[in-house]
């Protein structure tokens, strides 16, 4: 294949060192996407204060439920291009690449319209208190009007990941990640555009990373120029893309919809209660993030592995993100433990003591679980990453299912501890699905064909 020093070829070598190298531009990546609404919720809880915060986090689930079903189908349109990069087939990785943008292109326009003309109603359903439901739905109808710009840069970032660039796509996110910080002090305290200035500033810098990623591919990456007859619609490509992608988005939504549901019990315990759990959500983002950029290493890593077919290689890329995840998660509950609720204090003030004990019970909770969450992310990614995306989809109806239950059951007895419990529950409940799929799908694969000895030195 033609040109690959600008890309990471893992099929050979030795897997930590891949993983290692592809998995910390990654991990810096996820931390100052965590910068964008990190951002957000700093300035807007600072200078416009609580309620103003509580309407940013009360959207929070919402925009996971639209903005997750975009950003996962684009993670999963890379897949199919991430397998015939490892299987060195030129031609149709970039037949793979045209038909993801077709696809994406019009899952953009689509959920656009629909969701920006039902944004107000949805947050009626979800019993949106009334003090903040003016300002969230200004945050939130912004940020739908973003979503194309989200799609550029999530598709774009995703495709070069799926080649093993995991550098680039960092380098355009840490300058927008100043831009939006930028944007967000002129949109709120210049321009006084309160709680959507800083969705427009989130919108704006996407947008520019996205473009970034482009006008990089473009001149940078030979392999991925289309010609113009790979650039026609295939059936074949789209149903494939469409077998990939659209399950992991909809893993996503179905995953966010018992976030809804319990950000709507939540919302009955008040303004100060949803004000807790945004700021300790933004808390806990920021020390879960290694989590999800070492699930998405090992999706690129199985899946170009997958297309070479080193299947042993998937199994000890798994071992070494298990051990690696198990030491972080035990490093971040010491530190939560001690320093968590001092990092809440960039979206809280030190006053609101109430707030603070809820956001500590929330922390110290979820971060003695935490591994479980770093289990399900690496197993949950490898699986969709050798092809098996509708097994992901199923993980996240086992996760819906649990939140549903805390909400339902735990919150109305037990208030804001029965919603800390929450994500451990989804955690146990999709593990005990994935794990054994995870083990059966890879005898079915070895069942089916001859595996490739990995005979390679380092």
């Amino acid at each position: 294949m033609a040109n690959r020093t600008l890309t990471r070829d893992m099929t050979f070598g030795r897997p930590s060192k891949h993983i290692l190298a592809f998995a910390l531009p990654l991990i810096f990546g996820n931390l100052f996407q965590q910068l964008y609404s990190m951002a957000d919720s700093i300035i807007v809880g600072q200078y416009l204060g609580v309620d103003a915060l509580a309407a940013v986090g009360s959207v929070g689930s919402l925009q996971f439920l639209i903005l997750g079903f975009c950003m996962g189908s684009c993670a999963g349109l890379a897949i199919p291009i991430a397998q015939r990069f490892g299987a060195h087939d030129e031609e149709n990785l970039r037949k793979y690449v045209a038909n993801s943008v077709w696809l994406s292109t019009a899952m953009g326009l689509i959920v656009t319209a629909i969701t920006v003309a039902l944004a107000r109603q949805i947050l009626v359903w979800m019993q949106t208190p009334a003090n903040i439901i003016d300002e969230a739905y200004a945050y939130f109808a912004a940020a739908l009007l973003g979503i194309p710009a989200m799609i550029l840069y999530n598709l774009a970032s995703s495709i070069m990941r799926a080649l093993g660039d995991s550098k680039r796509p960092l380098y355009f996110l840490l300058l927008s990640s100043v831009l939006n910080i930028v944007l967000d002090l002129v949109f709120i305290i210049n321009f006084h555009w309160g709680c959507a200035g800083a969705a427009w500033a989130t919108v704006i810098s996407q947008g520019v990373s996205g473009v970034l990623c482009v006008i990089y591919i473009a001149f940078k990456l030979p392999v991925l120029h289309i010609r113009k007859e790979e650039w026609k619609l295939s059936g074949e490509h789209l149903k494939n893309l469409s077998y990939m992608g659209f399950p992991m988005g909809l893993q996503n939504s179905i995953t966010a919809i018992g976030s809804v549901i319990l950000s709507s019990a939540v919302n009955t315990l008040g303004s100060g209660a949803v004000a807790a759990m945004t700021a300790a959500g933004k808390v806990q983002f920021i020390f879960t993030a290694p989590y999800d950029s070492m699930g998405m290493t090992l999706a690129t890593f199985a899946g170009q592995n997958l297309g070479a077919r080193k299947y042993s290689r998937i199994d000890k890329g798994m071992r070494f993100g298990i051990l690696s995840m198990f030491v972080y998660s035990a490093v971040s509950l010491v530190v939560l433990y001690f320093f968590g609720t001092t990092v809440a204090l960039l979206f809280v003030s030190a006053s609101e003591t109430a707030i603070l004990a809820d956001v500590h019970t929330f922390l110290v909770i979820n971060a003695a679980t935490s591994f479980l969450l770093a289990l399900l992310m690496i197993v949950r990614y490898i699986v969709q990453g050798i092809g098996y995306s509708n097994y992901a989809l199923f993980a996240g109806l086992f996760e819906m299912v649990a939140r549903i239950l805390v909400a339902l059951i735990l919150v109305p007895r037990m208030g804001f501890t029965g919603a800390s419990l929450a994500n451990p529950a989804a955690w146990i409940a999709a593990n005990g699905f994935l794990f054994p799929c995870y083990f059966h799908l890879m005898k079915k694969i070895r069942a089916r064909n001859d595996e490739v000895p990995d005979v390679s030195i380092e």
